[in-house]
């Protein structure tokens, strides 16, 4: 199938890369300035950060253009509020309070010393004020009224009433008949249990005190001085308390970005700790080991981070809390890039000249790096189709910091590898920089060798010593998970994966839960959890309006609507008995004053004098030019306490308006937030079947065998569905946060399986399972090393108090750890399956001509003194050796010798030797072919030594 290898891309940029190499390798210190310049330039836009910060809860965690808001625009164009008579059900927003919650110690709170002390807390509350300027605020001065008084909490109104007797007084509930009027309790006391209708005994008091919307500045100073002032000194014998406030959710929120620093901190300094261990050489060589490229590797990743936000804040992009989470990723795939280009590296000849082993690294690498830079960025440019603010804003930010990660790993990092290489060409001390002997003299003690002896290399290859981890993926891991009986345990445990990640998404649930927008030691998360204890029976009270006009006289027309109302009733989540509205209410006094409402003129006469007679039922209805262009009425939800029961309820409650024959709209401002629903599972599919046709094209352009870059696609599936399907099992749900780091799973997913799929099809190997032994051999290491720091730098996160962080690494790890296990057992397993991905390979050679294949079939040079214009001299050569078969040829000997280690190389017969002395060290065999043209074979035995012979070709 060697005809089927799509190398017109692929080709071309590699020999470009190695044009730049070389250019990087004689020009180093440009390369290495020049990003500090460009970092510290751009860096400059990190002035702008408070500016930049958006962190608005509703614009960066709610649809932008989601339906409630157009809802609520409606209706706050309808009905304005009216704070002369304050009605909490009516508000088109959350409102400006400040509230507590008492939870007995006892079994119940409705006991003579426990409402006591709430009475004390109400007063409390009641005589803060805050100054600003000469003017003094008080809780009196800013309260929102209702009949001139402050919006009252009924159920201290009851317990003043009833004083002493409070604990003999019969309770009703949810609705107790007080003062000529019905109270509804429902919101105020929590933990009931009734005998009946009546309260035997309750565990919770609610209290709120709302606030005027005219002037937030002086409200939002009250509320500051509310949390200031009213955690501390509450000396409470039977009741503990939990607060908030309409700022705490923002504040709590916005507080978490002071976490961020430490542990980005902690990271960095794990990644540089790691990386540098994983690239001491195993004798701890004291000249190649590669302390200062490790060092410098995670450098540019940070370099990337300040590069690219200081770029997006000069430009003004918002800077979201999420975009807090992009640099612990871009150090993963910087890291991730500096291995496999210090693999390449190793892998060049050391007696080539450092500009040309630079060349040759990146001709290697170009490919690997370009497909995991490529498919993250477009898998972050394609996320900011989504309709989450906080989720565009991370995509624009991580997607511009991996592209100047790429720049600066060919570049800053590249320029590092060319000075560490002139320093390991000159063997000289990592440390110190002094020169030191390449092999230690007898006698000497073993820390004598270990510090002043170093530069070791393989005299047979001319390359690096290859690290241990290397031999134990080609001599022990490879052939063992090649074995017939381990692709068997394989196959299997992928099945087991593919279940259990299929039965984990049908778990999922969908949205963000109030109380993971703050920290798990917030006071925030304490009230929410005491609010969902004990006040979840009664959820929110549903406006249900009626667009433009409508003819309430008409009989039909109101057949029509009750028809409506009733199938809202009747869903499992309305309360039947408890429905506010103002048409019923007036159908009521029609009937009390004898009047024939299904007259039109007798319908609007008559209603201006009952909604003066009735002044809150005047927010409810538009009706204005003698025309009602619009009116509402609300139903009562219970039992709404998961995020699965909001979903349900929004969808059904749309969905039975939609039905109704009778213009209607549901609203209330959860819905705001509610709305992600609608989009979070759509669009994380349209994310994932988007950028899986993209990551496929790519894989076509680049992997060299179409049919092998299928694989890739099957990765990024794979991946995303076991991400998904455990991240439920790890109750993790999908939400704006998690779809962010979905995300990031999508690019991910294509590192791994990308850099051992491509150098699978690219082996010269005749099987498949060679092939991925030599995949594995090349790659494996490198893919653990990224692995293993990315999760490394990851794990800090896992002590974080914040959600976004802890979601973040719960992620990650799914998708380093499942994305490892694609690359280095399942992909390469699954492609021995399958010859039609395996390219034509060259016939085995013999034995003796084996060290021939090492030095034509490697990527670098063996030449120690090769010119410049010899490279494509290389690519002949290497075809020369692939496609025929040379045999000893006895009559064209030019020099005998004893048998030495070599290192073999073929060039055509009118090209010059490296040298003109005879080989003394080895007896050559000869070769011969039936073609005409004759080849010299060279055997180098040092830098100055080489014996020709002739061959001819088969």
């Amino acid at each position: 199938m060697a005809g089927c290898n799509t190398d017109c891309v692929n080709r071309p940029i590699s020999i470009g890369f190695q044009k730049f190499g070389r250019f990087v390798g004689r020009h180093p210190w440009w390369f290495f300035i020049s990003p500090l310049f460009i970092s510290a330039v751009l860096g400059s836009g990190f002035c702008f950060l408070k500016d930049r910060e958006a962190n608005n809860l509703e614009e960066q965690f709610t649809p932008v253009n989601g339906p409630a808001k157009l809802e609520r625009q409606f209706v706050q164009e309808n009905f304005p509020q009216n704070d002369a008579v304050f009605s909490y059900q009516r508000l088109y927003t959350d409102g400006v309070y400040a509230s507590f919650i008492g939870v007995s110690k006892s079994p119940n709170i409705l006991t003579e010393d426990a409402l006591n002390e709430i009475l004390k807390l109400d007063k409390k509350v009641r005589a803060l004020n805050v100054s600003m300027g000469d003017e003094v605020l008080t809780y009196d001065g800013l309260c929102a009224r209702r009949y001139n008084k402050c919006m009252p909490n009924e159920i201290l109104d009851v317990v003043d009433y009833y004083g002493d007797t409070i604990e003999r007084t019969e309770l009703t509930f949810p609705f107790f008949p007080f003062r000529f009027t019905h109270i509804f309790l429902g919101y105020s006391v929590g933990g009931v249990t009734l005998n009946s209708t009546v309260i035997k005994r309750a565990k919770a008091v609610r209290l709120f005190y709302f606030l005027k919307h005219d002037n937030r500045s002086r409200a939002d100073l009250w509320l500051n001085e509310f949390l200031r002032v009213f955690p501390t000194n509450l000396n409470l014998t039977f009741v503990e308390v939990t607060h908030s406030t309409s700022l705490s959710k923002q504040v709590e929120f916005e507080a978490q970005t002071n976490d961020a620093i430490p542990l980005f901190s902690i990271t960095y300094a794990i990644a540089i700790s790691f990386s540098i261990l994983s690239c001491l050489r195993y004798e701890l060589d004291c000249v190649r080991n590669k302390v200062w490229v490790a060092a410098f590797g995670v450098i540019s990743s940070g370099l990337a981070v300040l590069s690219s936000f200081g770029l997006m804040l000069h430009i003004g992009v918002p800077f979201v809390m999420t975009v807090a989470n992009s640099p612990f990723l871009i150090l993963g795939i910087g890291v991730d890039d500096m291995f496999i280009l210090i693999s390449c590296w190793q892998q060049t000849n050391v007696h080539d000249r450092v500009e040309d082993r630079l060349a040759n690294t990146y001709k290697e690498a170009a490919i690997s790096i370009t497909i995991t830079t490529l498919t993250d960025v477009l898998a972050f440019y394609i996320g900011m189709m989504t309709p989450f603010g906080s989720v565009q804003s991370f995509c624009l930010y991580t997607s511009t910091s991996i592209l100047f990660c790429y720049l600066y790993s060919i570049t800053f990092f590249g320029a590092i590898l060319v000075l560490n290489g002139r320093r390991e060409s000159h063997n000289k001390h990592w440390l110190t920089c002094m020169e030191v002997p390449e092999a230690g003299l007898a006698g000497q003690s073993k820390w004598h060798d270990l510090c002043c002896v170093g530069g070791a290399y393989d005299a047979r290859t001319g390359q690096e010593e290859v690290q241990p981890m290397n031999h134990f993926f080609k001599r022990h891991y490879g052939p063992f998970l090649t074995k017939s009986g381990t692709k068997l345990v394989v196959i299997l445990l992928y099945a087991a994966y593919l279940g259990v990640s299929v039965y984990g998404c049908f778990q999922i649930e969908e949205g963000i839960d109030a109380r993971n927008l703050a920290a798990d030691d917030s006071y925030v998360v304490q009230y929410y959890n005491d609010e969902k204890a004990y006040f979840s029976e009664y959820g929110p009270n549903i406006m249900v309006v009626v667009r433009g006009e409508f003819a309430y006289w008409d009989e039909r027309n109101m057949s029509d609507l009750e028809t409506c109302v009733e199938d809202f009733k009747n869903l499992s989540f309305i309360e039947k008995d408890i429905v506010t509205s103002w048409l019923k209410s007036y159908e009521y006094y029609a009937y009390l004053n004898n009047l024939n409402l299904t007259a039109e003129h007798v319908f609007k006469k008559n209603l201006d004098l009952f909604l003066r007679v009735y002044p809150d039922f005047k927010q409810d209805i538009n009706f204005t030019g003698n025309s009602i262009h619009a009116s509402r009425f609300f139903i009562q939800t219970v039992n709404i306490s998961t995020a699965l029961d909001e979903m349900n309820m929004l969808d059904k409650l749309r969905d039975t308006a939609r039905k109704c024959p009778v213009p209607l709209t549901v609203y209330h401002p959860a819905f705001i937030y509610h709305d992600q629903y609608a989009v979070i599972v759509s669009n994380t599919i349209q994310n994932v079947a988007v950028t899986a046709a993209v990551m496929l094209v790519i894989s076509l352009l680049l992997i060299p065998n179409p049919l092998c870059s299928l694989w890739v696609t099957f990765s990024i599936v794979s991946v995303v569905l076991g991400v998904t399907g455990f991240m439920a099992l790890w109750h993790v749900n999908l939400d704006a946060i998690s779809m962010v780091v979905l995300v990031v799973c999508i690019g991910f997913s294509v590192d791994f399986s990308a850099h051992i799929t491509y150098t699978f099809v690219s082996s010269k190997e005749p099987g498949g399972n060679e092939k991925a032994v030599e995949a594995l051999y090349h790659l494996g290491y490198p893919i653990v090393q990224a692995a293993v720091s990315t999760i490394l730098g990851v794990v800090v996160l896992s002590a974080s108090k914040n959600y976004i962080f802890r979601t973040f690494f719960k992620i990650m790890f799914l998708v380093i750890f499942f994305g490892l296990f694609h690359g280095i057992m399942f992909i390469p397993v699954f492609l021995t399956f399958f010859d039609i991905c395996i390219s034509k390979s060259p016939p085995r050679i013999s034995p003796q001509n084996e060290q021939v294949g090492h030095a034509v079939g490697n990527c670098q040079a063996n030449s120690t003194q090769r010119s410049r214009g010899e490279d494509e001299d290389e690519d002949k050569d290497k075809q020369i050796y692939v496609n025929h078969t040379f045999v000893p040829d006895t009559n064209n000997q030019v020099c005998q010798s004893q048998s030495n280690p070599v290192i073999w190389t073929v060039a055509l017969n009118n090209q010059r030797t490296t040298t003109d002395q005879l080989c003394l060290a080895g007896s050559i065999p000869m070769f011969k072919v039936v073609q005409s043209e004759t080849y010299k074979v060279h055997q180098q035995i040092s830098s100055s030594i080489t014996c020709t012979q002739q061959a001819t070709m088969l």
